[in-house]
């Protein structure tokens, strides 16, 4: 009877650690954390010396949501986030950037405002981003300087 007695507590040993080893989320990719890459970046050739807007995709393949909080720039004295309601532009202090999803700064919609730039940027400029979140490492972008009247065929 001994072995027996072995066996179901070496079973029950066997369940609890594959019944832990389960317990540590229920994200399908395994990631328990954001993963946050950087995608259709531009920004419109602006018609002012001061002031620009900026477009673009933050996506998240993690399982955890994380929180875009500052962009910088040495190209700008400041630069502004916005969220577009109903027409109405209003600054906020930071945007979340859901688990397995995008946050898109677009034309109509969110966007970063470049403010007291230190130079007008020109079409086929690049202008470098730092961009910060709440939980996760900056992010570097480069954004290129496209004409004014760029239209991305992506939507963004």
């Amino acid at each position: 009877m001994k072995p027996v007695k072995h066996l179901a507590v070496t079973g029950i040993a066997i369940t609890g650690a594959l019944a832990l080893a389960g317990c540590g989320g229920s994200d399908p990719s395994g990631s328990s954390r954001a993963e946050l890459s950087v995608g259709a970046s531009y920004m419109p050739q602006p018609v002012s010396a001061d002031m620009a807007a900026g477009f673009l995709t933050i996506t998240n393949r993690g399982g955890t949501k994380d929180e875009l909080t500052s962009v910088t720039s040495e190209s700008a004295g400041e630069i502004t986030m916005h969220e577009t309601n109903g027409g109405a532009m209003e600054q906020v202090s930071a945007f979340e950037v859901p688990a397995h999803g995008q946050l898109v700064f677009k034309s109509g919609g969110n966007h970063l405002m470049f403010e007291k730039l230190k130079r007008r940027p020109a079409q086929g400029d690049t202008i470098t981003l730092r961009l910060k979140f709440a939980e996760s490492g900056p992010l570097t972008v480069e954004m290129p300087v496209k004409s004014a009247t760029y239209n991305p065929s992506t939507g963004h």
